[in-house]
């Protein structure tokens, strides 16, 4: 899809397909076939059960016929970016240096579309290692208002999807993210300010606070990511594209 003698710069034709920056200089992760499906496998469970930590996932791998030690799907995950939610997902990992806000959301009555917007990143398997799928949503509605992928944890593709979301739908009143270092970056934060949102961030090992976000990822997942293996990130692209209905499909019911 990127033409690199194309006479449109690479960034260009990244704006135009809708792509990271960064995703053009993909390379597929070398990671063996067998590591692959096992990361597919804890991936799913990890959707299932997602207060599971590496211990009880080994014994239910083992349970299936897949003899794993506790340590190697602890690396695994890790390199997933996920963790049992008690602790919180890898994806969230907070920078030392980033500035922290507080949390808006208690008892708030959330009545209106374009009141409280939320965004949160999850992993995406591949068949040669994985990327990571951004989405922003509008809590009142559950509507999917923008959404990037990327093969890296960079701020930059976060910043993409909420520039993109402001531009179709004006700007909300609260923008409420976990504390993870794509969304405590200077790059995101000017964004709201300038649009003079109101930042609000979950507390640690809060994750309740972006449920909806969650259950947006396991249908994403089993409507279509689990049902191929895509062979690039624009194959991934092209395939999460094919199921824009699903992600801009709103709930059926409101409230916080």
């Amino acid at each position: 899809m990127i033409t690199p003698d194309h006479k449109l710069s690479l960034t260009r034709q990244a704006e135009l397909l809708q792509l990271s920056r960064a995703s053009l200089y993909y390379e597929p992760v070398g990671t063996c076939a067998a590591d692959l499906e096992l990361m597919r496998r804890i991936d799913e469970l990890h959707l299932e059960w997602p207060f599971l930590g590496s211990r009880m996932l080994r014994d239910l791998l083992r349970l299936e016929g897949t003899v794993v030690g506790r340590r190697h799907v602890a690396t695994l995950m890790r390199r997933m970016g996920i963790e049992a939610l008690y602790r919180r997902s890898n994806t969230s990992r907070r920078h030392p240096r980033h500035a922290i806000y507080p949390y808006l959301l208690r008892k708030l009555a959330i009545d209106r579309p374009n009141q409280v917007w939320a965004a949160d990143v999850t992993y995406i398997p591949m068949a040669r290692g994985f990327v990571y799928l951004v989405a922003v949503m509008d809590w009142y509605s559950r509507k999917v208002l923008s959404w990037r992928i990327s093969n890296s944890m960079t701020a930059d593709f976060c910043v993409e999807a909420l520039e993109e979301a402001i531009t179709k739908y004006g700007a909300p009143e609260i923008f409420n993210t976990d504390q993870g270092s794509q969304f405590t970056a200077s790059s995101f934060i000017q964004v709201l300010q300038k649009n003079h949102i109101r930042i609000s961030m979950d507390g640690r090992g809060a994750w309740r606070d972006n449920v909806f976000v969650e259950r947006l990822w396991k249908s994403v997942k089993y409507e279509e990511v689990y049902l191929h293996a895509y062979d690039s990130v624009a194959a991934a692209k092209e395939g999460i594209g094919k199921i824009h209905q699903l992600l801009q499909r709103p709930a059926a019911s409101h409230g916080a």
